[in-house]
């Protein structure tokens, strides 16, 4: 199993980038991802490069902002995958996101931690609207 971890500065409040996150319907922030449909518990979404992706919502805690999902239905076999983002007060001005997957089989571990850096992106350019 391959752990990928990324740390990010977001010049904005914690709160802010927690309702961005918190919001699991929304893709503005996801370049490669057009629309999600919500399915109880899940989420469903075709993503460029990689086709349809079901993620299950395992847990949306506004308490901590933590936000923690898993890939249970893709195009490719996956034998494990869970996503963990935290989002860390810093000051009013500022917080970290914290955004750990860990996938198996390693593989797909390059692409994950593209499709990672480019949502990322697309979170700053959403921030700055």
């Amino acid at each position: 199993m391959k752990i990928i971890k990324e740390i990010i500065n977001f010049d904005c409040d914690a709160k802010e980038l927690w309702k961005i996150l918190t919001d699991v319907s929304r893709c503005d922030w996801v370049p490669s991802v057009d629309k999600i449909i919500i399915e109880d518990d899940c989420r469903v979404f075709e993503m460029e490069g990689i086709g349809q992706v079901k993620e299950k919502i395992l847990l949306n805690d506004t308490k901590n902002m933590t936000l923690k999902y898993s890939a249970i239905q893709t195009v490719v076999p996956l034998n494990h995958h869970l996503a963990t983002m935290n989002v860390l007060y810093v000051d009013d001005d500022s917080c970290k996101l914290e955004w750990t997957t860990e996938i198996d089989p390693d593989i797909f571990a390059d692409a994950i931690h593209h499709g990672m850096i480019i949502s990322i992106k697309g979170i700053k350019e959403v921030i700055k609207q």
